[in-house]
């Protein structure tokens, strides 16, 4: 089976936990997804595993925590560290893919944002200002911020794991948390000064660039999607 069939095995399982079972698999199952470095061929199966052994033992009234131990997440890092890491080449293709995903989606929200601040004043809404120097080293620069940023909210989504929040407590820590990420990134991006030659764009050629950047992030997607394929 490849990741996506799994997958919704794994959905379609753990619809026969009982509710106690099934909180305690989730958060481990949350948690050991989101390691970033490890190979999701390998994780779905243990999930897959781990799964199969809680249903046997449900069946014969045993709890989660009987099975796996009241320490969900020593439980989990023990399983997340005997994972193999993703190959180099592997590591290369979702690298490529968080950049065309993370550029298609600024550079479909630049032109949106140059509609609503131009609008306000006496330049042409339909017309982007981009100064190529400072265009060329934000972009340099947001590669490695973005990957820092999303490292910092893959460990913040894994903190949550195995904390007993409430819906509402959750919700307004990670909004609080998001709200931070993004404005760090904001401000990044505006102390940076325009400087370089300046270039009059139509926002349709930021927009239709997006398009195809997100494009191939799909594509590149599909492709390390496709390569689990296993026999």
């Amino acid at each position: 089976m490849n990741v996506k069939e799994m997958v919704e095995l794994n959905n379609q399982r753990r619809k026969l936990l009982t509710k106690e079972n099934l909180k305690y698999y989730e958060d481990m199952l949350v948690y050991i997804r989101l390691s970033y470095d490890k190979s999701d061929q390998e994780i779905e199966e243990v999930l897959l595993e781990l799964l199969d052994h809680l249903l046997e033992a449900q069946k014969e009234g045993r709890t989660a925590k009987e099975v796996f131990g009241r320490n969900p997440k020593e439980f989990a890092d023990e399983i997340v560290g005997a994972l193999p890491k993703l190959v180099t080449k592997e590591k290369i293709k979702y690298s490529f893919m968080i950049i065309f995903f993370f550029f298609g989606v600024g550079a479909i929200i630049s032109p949106i944002l140059t509609i609503v601040s131009n609008y306000f004043s006496d330049k042409n809404p339909f017309v982007e200002e981009i100064y190529i120097g400072s265009a060329a080293l934000k972009a340099l620069l947001s590669i490695p911020l973005a990957f820092l940023l999303l490292f910092l909210m893959l460990q913040f989504m894994r903190w949550t794991c195995f904390k007993n929040f409430s819906k509402m407590g959750e919700f307004l820590i990670t909004w609080i948390f998001m709200t931070m990420i993004i404005g760090v990134f904001v401000v990044f991006l505006l102390i940076i000064p325009d400087f370089g030659q300046k270039m009059e764009v139509h926002v349709l050629y930021s927009f239709f660039l997006g398009v195809v950047l997100l494009i191939l992030g799909y594509l590149t997607l599909k492709r390390i999607t496709s390569s689990k394929v296993t026999e």
